[in-house]
């Protein structure tokens, strides 16, 4: 390199306001503003970092002063009628006494003598405020120039004073532009998808495009390849991107481990990673609808390249992946094994389940739902999955025929064979051998079905109260009998109990078993729920739900949990099962009785007036002696 070589950040600083990239809303205003004599005393360019606000400052500097062209820009600053000051080293009180004292100076040449005050949010606020009387009044040969990337830290009084424009970031297809204009008169060749890479890498700022430009050239010479400036800039390649979403698409956990390693061992950042890997999905999903294919900042090779791979995800499959990388980036900087923590937000997204296949599953529920529900011989409302409705014939009657007489025999005409007591079969002519066969198997569905008590766990979803009892020796409640009942069915007082819809069963009913039901609870179920239940009353009785009255929520939630394994027991003394449902609904005197005396105490207040008052004149409370 020789001695005079100048990097292309400043070699390509525009002179001209034609020369500056963007930014033309900037530079028509002061391009017309000078050209009317309208110009302000004071200017604040704010924007981000690389955009051109100190080259529009010198621009117009130069501008205004007619200052010949073959003077470099950076030269300005050593002319007297243009001064540069950097605020971030002279932000006290003095340098502005001093900025003041000079600026009474008339210019040597020229019209105007211009101060150039950079990143001006470095001032401090003493430094803001001596400034303020000069810079809203300054002499007429003086223009303030401010620039800053934090406008927000400027003084809303530094502000009120001047003529604030905002310069905007770069897009990619201007940096591209232009770095292919600087390429060409360099005598450099570089690919299209390469200048993207560098611009994207820029984030908006042309300055640093320039600098990675010049960092590419003294990397790869005069012939910069792909691949080549890649490695230069440590940037991921959008092959590798499309590569890992093969592996996703696949479920190859496998293939994307691999990857991971190969990147790690490259030395490639993990954070940089996942902001390509982000960027990346943000492309497939713009990519899905091809009418926004120009919010994809890429070639339009890559674009092409976009919509083919992004057919294999959908929508949501792609917004679920966003939302995982997204917080991985967050996640990863305080972890204290980012390696492992990448590796799992990677494998995360290979296992993820597609959305194509959930809403299958979800079409298969509905689907069977439906056809459940369309079933002819479903029971309606049927809560009980054992039977417990009245039996009911093949022909969909209730124990009777056609005629809707009842059955006059237990045998049947044509086997003779003798009828159990709780499932009678209808009647059928000679020669239905098949109809009959039908109606005996729909008999036999409808029969309760014994519960033992690994099911009625099974059903419960939790052990049975009874658990860890030796039922063997009880009534047969582990059979589903009571005791001295026969294995034919069930019996009460010894005469069988036949089977019933649960609408043919009355109040009067449940208050007549209630007190055998409640010494049977006593010997089969544990002793804290016989206990419960000696304390609930039936009050009333709807459809299949039977409902019990209590005291107190504990009692409620030992009745609810344990509705099953007592409705079954209730189920042999009244023929069908019912629901139990407990409420809290306490009288009068339970409400009393489970009243604090201090809740005693203020409703006696309320009561009686002459007590009340001698609270209020006294301070009276009440002595509760735990230990009388």
């Amino acid at each position: 390199m020789s001695d005079n070589y100048r990097a292309l950040t400043r070699t390509y600083r525009p002179h001209t306001f034609d020369e500056i990239v963007s930014q033309k809303h900037v530079s028509d205003t002061l391009r017309n503003a000078i050209k009317k004599n309208r110009l302000a005393h004071a200017y604040m360019f704010s924007g981000p970092r690389g955009v051109g606000k100190t080259t529009m400052a010198r621009v117009l500097a130069r501008a205004v002063n007619d200052i010949d062209a073959e003077v470099d820009g950076e030269s300005l600053n050593q002319t007297l009628n243009v001064v540069e000051i950097d605020a971030a080293s002279n932000n006290g009180v003095d340098d502005i006494r001093d900025l003041r004292e000079k600026v009474r100076i008339p210019p040597q040449n020229g019209r105007y003598k211009i101060y150039i005050i950079d990143e001006v949010h470095m001032l401090s606020k003493a430094a803001f405020n001596a400034l303020l009387k000069t810079l809203e009044e300054p002499p007429d040969h003086v223009i303030f120039i401010f620039a800053t990337t934090e406008p927000h830290k400027v003084l809303p009084t530094i502000l009120s004073r001047v003529q604030r424009f905002d310069f905007k970031r770069l897009s990619i297809e201007e940096i591209v532009d232009h770095l292919d204009k600087v390429a060409s008169e360099e005598g450099i060749r570089i690919d299209r998808e390469s200048l993207h890479v560098i611009a994207k890498k820029a984030d908006g700022a042309l300055r640093d495009a320039l600098g990675l430009l010049d960092q590419a050239i003294a990397f790869c010479g005069s012939d910069i390849r792909h691949e080549e400036l890649l490695r230069a800039l440590n940037v991921v390649s959008t092959d590798r991107m499309f590569q890992f979403m093969e592996a996703v698409e696949q479920h190859d956990a496998g293939g994307g481990l691999e990857l991971v390693n190969e990147l790690l061992q490259e030395g490639y950042d993990i954070q940089e990673y996942l902001i390509g890997l982000t960027e990346h999905l943000r492309n497939l999903y713009v990519a899905r609808n091809s009418a926004k294919m120009h919010l994809v900042e890429a070639s339009e090779e890559m674009k092409k390249r976009y919509r083919g791979a992004a057919d294999a995800f959908s929508e949501d499959d792609l917004m679920r992946m966003l939302h995982i990388v997204s917080e991985a980036q967050y996640k990863i900087r305080e972890a204290h094994q980012p390696k492992i923590q990448f590796e799992i937000t990677l494998l995360k997204l290979i296992h993820m389940e597609r959305t194509q296949n959930l809403n299958a599953l979800l079409g298969e529920l509905e689907a069977l739902k439906k056809k459940l529900s369309e079933q002819p011989d479903a029971p309606a409302g049927s809560d009980d999955s054992d039977g417990s409705e009245a039996d009911r014939d093949a022909t969909g009657n209730d124990g009777q025929d056609n005629d809707g007489s009842e059955e006059p025999s237990d045998e049947t005409p044509e086997t003779g064979e003798e009828k159990t007591a709780d499932a009678p079969k209808p009647e059928r002519p000679a020669g239905a051998n098949g109809r009959q066969a039908s109606a005996e198997v729909a008999v036999a569905d409808s029969e309760p079905a014994e519960t033992s008590e690994e099911e009625e766990e099974n059903v419960m979803g939790k052990p049975s109260l009874g658990s860890g009892r030796n039922r063997s020796g009880g009534k047969g409640i582990a059979s589903g009998t009571p005791a001295g009942q026969a294995s034919g069915g069930p019996q009460r007082n010894g005469s069988s109990v036949p089977k019933r819809a649960p609408k043919d069963i009355s109040m009067e009913d449940v208050h007549a078993c209630w007190p055998d039901y409640l010494e049977d609870i006593g010997e089969h179920l544990p002793k804290t729920l016989h206990l419960q239940m000696q304390r609930v009353e039936p009050v009333e009785l709807k459809n299949r739900d039977l409902v019990l009255r209590c005291s107190d929520d504990f009692a409620r939630q030992m009745v609810d949990e344990n509705s099953r394994p007592l409705g079954k027991i209730l189920q042999q003394y009244l023929g069908a099962f019912l629901s139990l449902k407990c409420r809290v609904q306490r009288t009068e005197k339970e409400q009393e009785e489970s009243e604090s005396p201090y809740e005693r105490f203020k409703k006696l207040q309320e009561r009686d007036p002459a007590i009340k008052t001698l609270v209020e004149l006294f301070g009276a409370e009440l002595d509760y002696n735990l230990n009388p």
